[in-house]
């Protein structure tokens, strides 16, 4: 009698793990499959909110806005903070304009308005900017939309990033949709359609979240060939002699770079852990009827502490913000300190092509250290987790920028000085 109840009694328990295990790690509204919408219906994302209302509402967030203390997504010009960036992207659009990133909603808006766009600018620019972009490759071919002008694909776009950038609307599955990040990929020896759905959650996230240039002016390129570092990727632009602009002071060959949120993050602490982007900055919610789901809310993880860090770090949310704080504020302190000196740095190299004699070759060396300072602090400033993502390799990068500045400093005046001491001196009157 006992045998014959112990085994009810371990099936019953069987069946209440089984549905204990899928109430605590089932998200009911991803595995609903597709939304039964073709590709040109995709691109508009209100049409998913009916199959996925909660995964919807959170991404409307994304028109919320609001600032951190060291960033945020209002519409804030950064030289409000940082006035060197005037000086430092001298010559280039980001002098005129180069604001805080708002939502994801507001992409095709915030892009089509820049000041930085010119009359030749490709259609390039338009390329993580919205849902509609794999129907324009789909329908022009990759090179026929890298040829393209901007101003008339901008007339054809009105959807900004959505659901179908990350989403295959047959089966819901992740997906990437630019072809940039595959090849990219592909060339580092890693075929993205095997990838694992925990990578996955990060890819679709690195398609477009990364440092990158247009080779030719025009086709989008991520130069990971070397590796993702700043190091790595300051040595293949060297290689291709690339250059993003000359500014008009120094009148050295400058990089720009992007936001290489992926490369910080691949190289830090939670991506060398295999923690996903989508762990941090897309948490799993609960409504209010229990319902779990993933929160489309693209945001700061500070928002989102308990959701987003506590499952990992049981130290509480107060532990938490001051951690993260300490990064942040070291990080910014040192990014101050660097945008200070770098433009010193052009100062003392304008001053030196101004003076008659000055060693050339030396300016040259001077011209060559200022490039590779500011790429250096810029890898810092243009990533949008002010170090969070790779606290000590920002502050190492940083302190080096800052040395870099000051030995740029050092060889302009030693080239301004060989230059007095070239010339002759006038007899007294």
């Amino acid at each position: 009698m006992w045998q014959k109840a112990k085994k009810w009694l371990l099936i019953g328990m069987s069946i209440t793990s089984i549905f204990a295990l899928a109430a605590c790690g089932s998200n009911t509204s991803s595995q609903q499959g597709g939304v039964g919408l073709s590709e040109e219906e995709a691109v508009d994302s209100s049409l998913w909110k009916d199959k996925y209302p909660l995964q919807y509402a959170s991404y409307l967030k994304n028109k919320e806005g609001g600032m951190t203390e060291f960033g945020g997504s209002d519409k804030v010009p950064k030289a409000d903070t940082e006035p060197e960036i005037k000086k430092l992207f001298a010559g280039y659009g980001f002098s005129k304009d180069y604001n805080e990133d708002r939502g994801h909603v507001y992409a095709v808006e915030d892009v089509t308005s820049t000041k930085r766009l010119k009359p030749n600018t490709p259609a390039t620019c338009m390329t993580c900017k919205s849902t509609q972009v794999p129907l324009f490759y789909k329908k022009l071919g990759e090179d026929g939309f890298y040829n393209t002008l901007f101003s008339d694909i901008a007339k054809q776009t009105k959807h900004p990033i959505g659901c179908s950038d990350c989403h295959d609307p047959k089966t819901n599955e992740l997906r990437v949709t630019r072809p940039a990040f595959i090849e990219a990929m592909k060339r580092r020896g890693i075929d993205v359609t095997k990838a694992t759905r925990q990578e996955m959650r990060s890819y679709v996230c690195g398609q477009c979240h990364v440092e990158y240039y247009f080779d030719k002016g025009k086709v989008l390129t991520f130069p990971w060939d070397n590796g993702f570092g700043v190091d790595d990727i300051e040595k293949y632009y060297e290689a291709k002699g690339f250059k993003d602009w000359e500014h008009p002071d120094s009148k050295a060959p400058m990089l720009k770079a992007q936001h290489p949120e992926f490369e910080w993050w691949i190289t830090g602490t939670h991506g060398t852990a295999g923690v996903a982007c989508a762990d941090c900055h897309m948490p799993y919610m609960r409504d209010a009827s229990g319902e779990k789901y993933s929160s489309h809310w693209w945001t700061s993880p500070l928002k989102t502490l308990e959701q987003s860090c506590t499952k990992c770090h049981t130290q509480g949310t107060d532990w938490l913000k001051q951690k993260v704080h300490d990064i942040q504020s070291r990080t910014w302190e040192l990014q101050t300190i660097a945008s200070k000196e770098i433009a010193k740095a052009h100062d003392q190299i304008k001053l030196a092509l101004a003076t008659p004699g000055a060693d050339q070759n030396l300016i040259a060396q001077a011209q060559r250290k200022v490039v590779q300072a500011q790429w250096r602090w810029d890898w810092i400033a243009a990533e949008n987790s002010r170090g969070f993502h790779n606290p000590d390799m920002a502050l190492n990068t940083l302190g080096k920028a800052i040395l870099m500045a000051k030995e740029t400093q050092e060889l302009a005046q030693q080239a301004m000085a060989k230059g007095q001491k070239a010339q002759p001196v006038k007899p007294a009157q």
